[in-house]
Formats: C-alpha cells, sequence, structure tokens
C-alpha cells in the first residue's frame, strides 16, 4: 500500500485493537485493511459495521495505523465516531471488537448497535 492518509487523533486504536487487527490482515492478501464504517441499523438505530476491504484510502478517509494494523473510517462515519477508542475483548463471553464511543446516548446490550 503507498502513502496513508493522515492519522486521526479523533479515534483511538488500541495495543489489542491493532495486534488482533494485524493478526486479521496477515492471513489476508497484501493491501488488505479493516474499514470500520456506521450504517443505519441495529436495535439502537445505528450500528458499526467491519468489513476487510483491498483499496487505498480515499481522500476523505481517517486512516489509524499502528504497527501492521491499518483501520480506515470514512468521514461520514467519523462524524458518529470522534473521540471513541477501537479496543478488542477477549472474555468469558467471546471475542469481539468493541468501540467505546462517547458520543453514543444509549447502546444495545451486545454493544454493536448505538443512538446518538
Amino acid at each position: 500500500m503507498t502513502a496513508l492518509a493522515l492519522a486521526s487523533p479523533d479515534v483511538v486504536l488500541t495495543d489489542r485493537a491493532a495486534k488482533r487487527v494485524s493478526r486479521i490482515l496477515s492471513k489476508e492478501p497484501e493491501g488488505t485493511v479493516l474499514r470500520i464504517s456506521v450504517a443505519g441499523g441495529g436495535c439502537s438505530g445505528f450500528q458499526y459495521e467491519y468489513n476487510l476491504v483491498q483499496e487505498k484510502p480515499a481522500s476523505d478517509d481517517i486512516v489509524l495505523s499502528k504497527g501492521d494494523a491499518v483501520v480506515l473510517i470514512d468521514s461520514m462515519s467519523l462524524e458518529f465516531m470522534g473521540g471513541a477508542e477501537i479496543d478488542y475483548v477477549d472474555d468469558l463471553i467471546g471475542q469481539s471488537f468493541q468501540i467505546k464511543n462517547p458520543n453514543a446516548v444509549a447502546s444495545c446490550g451486545c454493544g454493536t448497535s448505538f443512538a446518538v
């Protein structure tokens, strides 16, 4: 992948999340990145979508890069995710990426959807 767009101070990728993204990307073709976006849906109105994509960042994408982990977030989704922390949790219930979003006023029990 060539030069990336500017990194964002608005969204934080934790070390645990970066390590998990790196492991996932290591099993994919070169140039694959993780795209996180916000879409309408879920039980609270909005939900996070996680997609492995082979694309260069768009001019309005925010790029989070830590080690071999590369995460893209489009500018529209960033409006809902500003100040968020992307983490990876491995507990008794299971393993998942979790987004701690200060903009969310409510979220569902599973943590995949939220309201603003």
